[in-house]
């Protein structure tokens, strides 16, 4: 039976291109239930990931870029300026699922760039070389995430306490995580961390899907609501901090899941490093600062209803949903990258790292 298997067993994110079908862990349904979906219409795969079946930046890149390809794929003309017409309708629509993982937008633009460099090229072959650049993004993920826990583990040692908040493990990448990916590295060598994963209100992505799924993978992990962070830090259980991110600006400022900059700021105080593991295609050069990322309003229900039998809230009490907020780059003490670890300055030090990506 499927359900006997480890959630670290399955694929987050895959393409099965003998059915036409995107292949995603069903995550609003952990850890109760191991859901898998087969989506083959682009409105599925657009509601997806609006409502957080497949979530977490890199997965949420590597599902639009298989997204737009099985668009592509139904095309039915031989005229590329329809073609292309088409095409960009199709990402258009893609890019408007979640406004502030800047791997979405990346990746989609991956696949719009193939579409234009080859416009010689007849319709069957544009569309193989679509299909060859999302299965590399896909692979390109698994690479990426093993140097980013590489990297990780230069900064702690072993029997060290971790603390990570929201889901930026396996379950938001193709494999190991960005902020796990230390953990599950150091696991596999014997490094005996003690993790502490937050519990991440409202959608419960650290007690849902961190805490399971490293439980599973037989770490130690322990599980504690967002407002025991200062706690745990206060009585020296935490030598380190790793958090994923959805945008990091120019200036090394970083947009995660809500409360992250919380953990950051207790962080300080207890003079702990607090680490954002970002690959490089959530690095957003473009964006100046953190001001200028956009922060995705959710629906109220979220806080009012959900998880719970009954409502919790008066009804008619005003609700502020965002699903992210950007920790300032001073209280950051390193970007982990697959290309190496930037330290502030970040403005000068995150072009280093891009230099290092174009040389590499």
């Amino acid at each position: 039976m499927e359900n006997e298997k480890l959630i670290t067993e399955y694929d987050t994110v895959a393409l099965d291109d003998e059915n036409n079908s995107l292949v995603i862990i069903d995550q609003t349904k952990l850890p109760g239930k191991k859901e898998i979906l087969r989506l083959t219409d682009i409105k599925d795969i657009w509601d997806a990931i609006y409502l957080l079946k497949v979530r977490g930046a890199p997965a949420i890149g590597v599902a639009a870029a298989i997204g737009v390809y099985l668009a592509a794929k139904e095309i039915k003309t031989e005229d590329y300026e329809e073609f292309y017409k088409q095409f960009k309708e199709a990402k258009s629509y893609l890019s408007s699922s979640r406004p502030t993982a800047v791997n979405l937008f990346w990746a989609l633009d991956r696949m719009d760039n193939i579409v234009k460099e080859n416009k010689n090229k007849s319709i069957s072959e544009i569309k193989q070389l679509l299909h060859n650049e999302a299965v590399a993004i896909r692979e390109e993920d698994i690479w990426v995430c093993k140097q980013i826990g590489e990297f990780g583990l230069t900064l702690v040692k072993p029997g060290d306490g971790i603390l990570t908040h929201c889901n930026a493990g396996q379950l938001a990448t193709v494999k190991y995580g960005t902020a796990t990916a230390p953990m599950y590295l150091g696991h596999e060598r014997g490094y005996n961390f003690k993790i502490f994963a937050d519990e991440t209100r409202p959608l419960l992505q650290g007690a849902r899907l961190t805490a399971y799924e490293l439980f599973e993978s037989g770490l130690d992990v322990t599980l504690i609501c967002d407002n025991m962070s200062a706690t745990v830090m206060k009585n020296g259980w935490i030598n380190a901090i790793f958090v994923g991110c959805d945008r990091v600006a120019a200036n090394g400022d970083a947009a995660n899941k809500i409360g992250t900059s919380v953990v950051a700021t207790v962080a300080k105080r207890y003079n702990i490093p607090f680490y954002v593991c970002a690959p490089t295609s959530t690095i957003d050069m473009n964006t100046k600062t953190g001001a200028d990322i956009k922060i995705e309003q959710r629906p109220a229900e979220e806080v009012t209803e959900m998880w719970y039998k009954e409502r919790m809230a008066p009804k008619g009490v005003k609700v502020f949903n965002p699903a992210f907020d950007v920790t300032d780059n001073d209280l950051i003490s390193g970007i982990v990258t697959e290309y190496g670890i930037a330290k502030a300055p970040y403005t000068e030090t995150l072009k280093e790292i891009f230099k290092r990506k174009k040389n590499y």
